[in-house]
């Protein structure tokens, strides 16, 4: 009986072991960025500014551009050697208005290689409608279209001033 059990324990290990599965959850107390990721494996998202430097508040300038940057975004589902991302970006003020609402901005895309789709970034310029002293709620959504599940978000609160 042991013996059963500890054959359908290895067993067990190696199949889990096997997927190529990953999930997580982590969050920047510097910017007040989180994320969260499930399918995907990830290696860093930060917000940046406009020297592609990642910024050292959540504070950040009208008339400026921002982004939250996703590096090292592995495990797609290829098709034809071929990655297809979905990416969304929303972006909406203290009263859950959008001033920003892109649904998929790869929408039209014919799939790019493995290695292309690794680093994804979300672009926002920080100008009208938004306003300075007001804060703004961000969040961008990265999927895989091949194999939905596969799915990062990213959340962040910014301070225009």
């Amino acid at each position: 009986m042991k013996k059963t059990t500890f054959l359908l324990l290895a067993a067990s290990a190696l199949v889990w072991g096997a997927c190529s599965f990953s999930a997580g959850t982590k969050k920047d107390l510097i910017t007040g960025l989180s994320y969260t990721y499930n399918g995907f494996g990830v290696d860093q998202v930060a917000l940046v500014g406009p020297d592609n430097a990642p910024l050292r508040n959540n504070e950040v300038q009208l008339s400026t551009q921002i982004a939250i940057v996703v590096e090292g975004l592995t495990n797609y589902a290829l098709k034809d050697d071929k990655a297809f991302p979905g990416l969304m970006l929303n972006v909406t003020n203290k009263e859950g208005i959008a001033v920003i609402s892109e649904a998929d901005l790869f929408a039209n895309s014919e799939g790019y290689a493995a290695s292309d789709a690794s680093i994804l970034r979300g672009t926002i310029t920080v100008g009208t409608p938004m306003n300075a002293g007001e804060t703004y709620h961000v969040k961008m959504r990265v999927w895989d279209k091949i194999k939905p599940e596969n799915e990062l978000t990213a959340e962040v609160d910014i301070d225009v001033k």
